[in-house]
């Protein structure tokens, strides 16, 4: 296997690992046990386990990004805003990156992931108010909304029948945040 072949193979592991455990509870040494390497070449290519759990946090982050952004396409406004929420709804079938995102955000006591943390965010917000050109009301009740359907896919809402379950599951449909404004909540 080449050093980028097993690098990226690494770097699919330890997602599936730190994403089930977070960055305390994950092992290097079952992330190398099932690479078929020793923990030293894991701490060779990356440095430490922190700095592994970084990125793959971050990565998980910035694919959701960069699939906002190619879903918003050249659409700006709510029209962007709407495509941005249908990809970001169908990209909660990968489970492992949203439980990578909640596990950054659980380990944000520690400085050196705060900052990593912070950075992926505050790209994935620049990026939503640059391509939409909404205010930030609107962008912080976007996220929100998200968040919520990150801790709805976390908790696998689809198999539980409960009022709440349906409630948190309900779709998002375009148009939601027309009455969203900086004038109208400050």
């Amino acid at each position: 296997m080449t050093g980028p072949d097993r690098r990226e193979q690494l770097l699919r592991i330890a997602a599936d690992e730190f994403a089930s455990a977070g960055l305390h509870g994950g092992s290097t040494e079952a992330i190398a046990r099932e690479a078929g390497i020793t923990q030293a070449y894991i701490f060779r290519i990356f440095g430490t386990k922190k700095v592994l759990f970084c990125e793959v946090v971050v990565a998980s982050y910035d694919r959701l990004t960069d699939g906002m952004r190619e879903a918003a396409g050249n659409a700006t406004g709510q029209q962007a805003l709407a495509a941005m929420g249908e990809r970001y709804h169908a990209m909660l079938g990968d489970r492992t990156s949203l439980l990578l995102q909640l596990q950054g955000i659980a380990a944000c006591g520690d400085a050196e992931v705060r900052d990593a943390v912070r950075a992926a965010f505050d790209r994935m917000w620049t990026a939503i108010t640059e391509i939409t050109g909404m205010d930030a009301v609107t962008i912080k009740a976007f996220l929100a909304f998200g968040m919520l359907l990150n801790s709805g896919a976390a908790l696998q809402i689809d198999d539980v029948d409960e009022p709440w379950a349906r409630g948190v599951g309900t779709r998002i449909q375009a148009g939601l945040f027309d009455h969203i404004t900086g004038d109208t909540n400050r």
